[in-house]
């Protein structure tokens, strides 16, 4: 029934009865008549009447992706209804959500572990559990947990399974512990499950200022003597030198296989790829006997905001392949790994996860925060991770953002429009003036082409002034 029909119907009702009562009856003392109701009004009194399920009142925000693209195929929507809960299933209120490399291909889709849009993207974030549903046992309301997921972790409410939670430690900030679990179970699978990583080994570490490569690194300072190699851009090796990597290299000025080779000769123990294609084929070369290389991830098809057909192509065609006699005869293992494909083993995840919260508790790993975005932000935090000018994690925030916060990012983007559109105006005109200059170019030849006839007239006439 809607809001209008409502009083309509009610009116019809009384005037019935009325008619329906016996003339007998004595009449009731008369009372004042109610001024007439306006239709805003009716509208409005079964509203006041009638309660709205909590279910339906139930708001929360969230990321969606609208489909493959730029930055700006990701929107904040306001999605409504409480969202339902099955068995071993908890609600959780998100206080912080993780930004990593897959989100950054599944936005251009070149990551097959995301739904196909419309889609909320995160695979990681921390909050408050705020309901529980039956046969959960192990958790409570008001528990603060980090939570681990295929995808739909950007948004302020989200509904997991149980087994998908773990306690935060006491002192661990929400900001670390969204920071937590993709980084550091990748690092952590990699170096001590498939690459038995032990002291006095050494070991490249690919984008080493990221949040997988400062996981990586830290972990190996909790084994003796490791030689961390460290590949980023030399703004950053200050910092990944504090944070223990041993030989830093500028990738973007020296070649790595060199570098690498002039400190160790016989090639290095493991290496962690995450770039995929001809990286592929120099760290399998890099590898001395007994080595392992472990590859996770094809960083290199990443180039631009959205998709690059060229580079996809030719990181696919300089994928690395080898025979398994090849591997025998060199002494050499290959692995592979990715965490998106491990969800549904859960004890495995819960091992990895135990002994790295243990590590924190002792001290001997801490996420690094590079920086915090607002949801309304997602935008400008993809672009800060996908340029490389990140150190450590970039986190997002569901905190709503500040009026004042808003309207300075309204500015910003005004004067970035403006700035535009003068610079296009610049162009323009450039181009405006150089037609010109072409235009004129005829005219000029034409000027000299006279002027030179008209020389060559003086020229003749010069021998009959002499003869005269």
């Amino acid at each position: 029934m809607s809001g209008d029909d409502a009083p309509a119907q009610q009116q019809n009702a009384e005037e019935k009865k009325q008619e329906n009562k016996p003339s007998e009856e004595p009449k009731a003392e008369s009372k004042p008549e109610s001024p007439p109701v306006s239709s805003t009004e009716a509208a409005a009194t079964p509203a006041a009447t009638e309660k709205v399920p909590e279910e339906e009142q139930f708001t929360y925000r969230s990321l969606v992706l609208s489909g493959y693209g730029g930055y700006d195929k990701v929107k904040l929507q306001v999605k409504k209804g409480k969202p339902a809960l099955k068995a071993g299933e908890v609600m959780v209120r998100v206080k912080a959500c993780g930004l990593n490399f897959a989100d950054l291909l599944a936005r251009q889709g070149l990551y097959d572990r995301l739904p196909s849009p419309p889609v909320t993207p995160g695979m990681e974030c921390s909050g408050e559990i705020e309901a529980v549903g039956e046969e959960v046992t192990d958790r409570k309301v008001g528990d603060k947990v980090l939570v681990l997921n295929r995808c739909g972790l950007w948004q302020e409410v989200a509904v997991v399974p149980a087994t998908h939670t773990f306690l935060i430690p006491e002192g661990m900030t929400f900001e670390e512990a969204a920071a937590l679990p993709v980084n550091y179970i990748t690092a952590y699978m990699m170096l001590f499950d498939f690459g038995n990583l032990r002291p006095n080994q050494s070991i490249l570490i690919h984008s080493a200022a990221g949040g997988v490569g400062i996981a990586a690194t830290q972990l190996c300072q909790t084994v003796k003597d490791v030689t961390v190699f460290g590949t980023a851009s030399a703004s950053k090796h200050e910092t990944i030198s504090q944070g223990g990597v041993t030989h830093c290299i500028d990738y973007r000025t020296r070649d790595y296989v060199e570098e690498v080779r002039k400190i160790s000769p016989k090639g290095l123990d493991i290496v962690l790829d995450p770039l995929g294609g001809s990286d592929t084929h120099k760290a399998y070369n890099l590898l001395k006997p007994m080595g392992k290389l472990i590859t996770y991830g094809a960083a290199n098809m990443l180039a631009g905001q959205k998709k690059n057909l060229l580079a996809v192509a030719k990181t696919w065609y300089h994928q690395f392949s080898i025979h398994t006699l090849s591997l025998i005869q060199n002494n050499k293992s290959v692995c592979g790994f990715h965490l998106g494909y491990l969800d549904g083993e859960v004890e495995v995840i819960l091992q990895a996860m135990t002994t790295i919260l243990d590590l924190y508790r002792q001290g001997k790993i801490k996420p690094r925060i590079d920086s915090t975005y607002h949801l309304e932000q997602v935008g400008d935090a993809m672009r800060r991770m996908q340029e490389r000018n990140n150190i450590g994690k970039v986190i997002l925030i569901t905190e709503p953002m500040p009026e004042e916060e808003k309207k300075e990012e309204k500015k910003e983007d005004k004067k970035k429009e403006d700035k535009k559109k003068d610079d296009k105006k610049k162009d323009d005109s450039k181009k405006e003036d150089k037609k010109e200059e072409k235009k004129e170019e005829p005219k000029k030849e034409e000027k000299n082409e006279e002027k030179n006839e008209v020389k060559k007239e003086e020229k003749k006439e010069e021998p009959k002034k002499e003869e005269k």
